[in-house]
């Protein structure tokens, strides 16, 4: 590009500057705490559930080629579609709920990118040390030390995330066949791909891009500020307390020198998992980890300051305005999620164990008989218990209404769907002709409780009278 003021000469003007890695500094604090416990428990969950068997069954097994989804006991077949729309649903109003409340709590806590990025910074800071001493090793010339840092660094990747990608699969897959499989090298296609693809993906994000995720790929951070007001709670920075900032000794008077309780020590800056600094103001950047609270009350301790400098607030809090917890738009989000969530329970535990579809047989309406007039029909049963149950069959609805076929009880295998025949008949002359309603009723042919209804509808020729 040409430069103006020097004709002739050229002058290189980058559009892209490279964002310098991130190295968060590692902190103490309740915070901090809370949210190891968080990681702890969700990649417990996450790890251990494949392993976990219910009466034989793992305990959560999202069996797609069988259709079935086994979850805490529990089977739900796609006809439940319904109750997945509704999970769908809640999460959402939890979402909108949590962060009108308190601002980014699921990325803090909860997202899976936070809760694995902070195993893969543990990692490093496991291998390569804390951060003056990774920021040294990483400028320094390549020697035998720093690259076998590097490699044990990358092992430790790579293992950790093929482990992942083992660990999802084995959601679809059960594991325990899984694992001894991939072990003989006798996976198949899919799961190969799989395993691959999402352990790549978790090195990739976690390991590498990191807070690049949160910064440019997360939709969440553009749409956030949709659901903040004045009165929502927010990491903040407290300007009026902090400015002007500055360095001083710890015994000086503060007053005196006209300087707030801010040292400008940039702590809070160096923990941040994304380089941000909190006292400019939030900034979608802000993923609401709260390292910088802990951090900034470990200095205002050590300085004899007040805590709180950078804390969790208002925008109204910090202007001298009352602050309202309890607002319109959270009573709304609390009462349509405790609505859906009751629907939901509702849902559940009203669903029925087995579940019928009657379908006529398309290739014979009827059939004449010399008892009478015959319909054939097919019985969908879907059986959601984890055990075989023994059905009895009755119809009802119309005189002389009786069962040709099946005869007796028949069995129905555990968390399976099941074809049966059936045949009604009735005498002749015994109702005119056209379609007539009829009740269907399987019970347990143990206890004889009814598990299930239906309704059909019986065919009377008009050329039979």
């Amino acid at each position: 590009m040409s430069d103006a003021t020097s004709p002739g000469s050229t002058q290189e003007i980058k559009l892209y500057v490279k964002a310098p890695k991130v190295y968060p500094r590692e902190t103490e604090g309740r915070f901090s705490r809370l949210r190891v416990l968080a990681a702890w428990v969700l990649l417990g969950l996450f790890y251990l559930l494949p392993w976990i068997n219910l009466g034989g069954q793992q305990i959560v097994l999202f069996d797609l080629p069988a259709r079935e989804f086994h979850v805490f006991g529990l089977v739900f077949w796609p006809q439940d579609f319904f109750m997945l729309a509704l999970l769908l649903a809640i999460s959402a109003i939890s979402l909108f709920f949590f962060t009108a409340l308190a601002g980014r709590l699921w990325c803090g806590y909860a997202c899976p990118q936070t809760v694995w990025t902070e195993v893969f910074l543990w990692m490093e800071r496991f291998v390569e040390g804390p951060r003056n001493k990774r920021m040294r090793m990483d400028k320094g010339p390549w020697n035998a030390a720093k690259i076998r840092k590097k490699a044990l660094k990358q092992f430790l990747y790579v293992t950790f995330s093929f482990w992942t990608g083992l660990t999802f699969v084995g959601f679809f897959t059960p594991v325990r066949e899984l694992v001894p499989s991939v072990l003989a090298l006798n996976a198949g296609g899919w799961e190969a791909f799989w395993i691959l693809f999402y352990g790549f993906a978790t090195y990739g994000n976690a390991g590498y891009l990191r807070e690049q995720v949160c910064k440019y790929m997360c939709p969440y951070a553009r749409f956030q500020s949709a659901m903040f007001d004045r009165e929502s709670l927010v990491i903040s920075y407290d300007d009026k307390r902090g400015e002007p900032r500055g360095k001083r000794r710890k015994d000086a008077d503060r007053q005196a020198l006209g300087m707030g309780d801010c040292i400008d020590c940039y702590g809070c800056v160096q923990v941040c998992p994304t380089g941000i600094d909190i006292r400019d103001g939030l900034q979608i950047e802000c993923i609401a980890c709260a390292a910088c609270i802990d951090v900034c009350d470990e200095v205002m301790d050590k300085m004899g300051y007040p805590r709180g400098l950078i804390r969790y607030t208002t925008e109204a809090a910090l202007v001298g305005e009352k602050t309202r917890i309890l607002r319109p738009r959270i009573l709304i989000y609390l009462g349509l999620l405790l609505a859906l969530i009751a629907l939901f329970g509702v849902v559940l535990t009203s669903r029925q164990s087995i579940d019928v579809d009657v379908l006529r047989d398309r290739t014979a309406l009827y059939r004449l008989t010399s008892e009478g007039i015959e319909n054939p029909f097919t019985l969908k049963i879907t059986n959601r218990a984890e055990q075989a149950i023994r059905l009895e069959l009755v119809a009802d609805g119309l005189p002389g209404l009786e069962v040709v076929a099946p005869i007796g009880g028949f069995e129905v295998s555990a968390s399976g769907v099941s074809n049966r025949a059936m045949t009604l008949a009735i005498p002749p002359d015994t109702v005119g002709p056209g379609m007539h309603q009829i009740g269907i009723r399987l019970s347990n042919a143990v206890t004889g409780e009814v598990l299930t209804n239906a309704e059909t509808r019986f065919y009377v020729p008009p050329d039979v009278r």
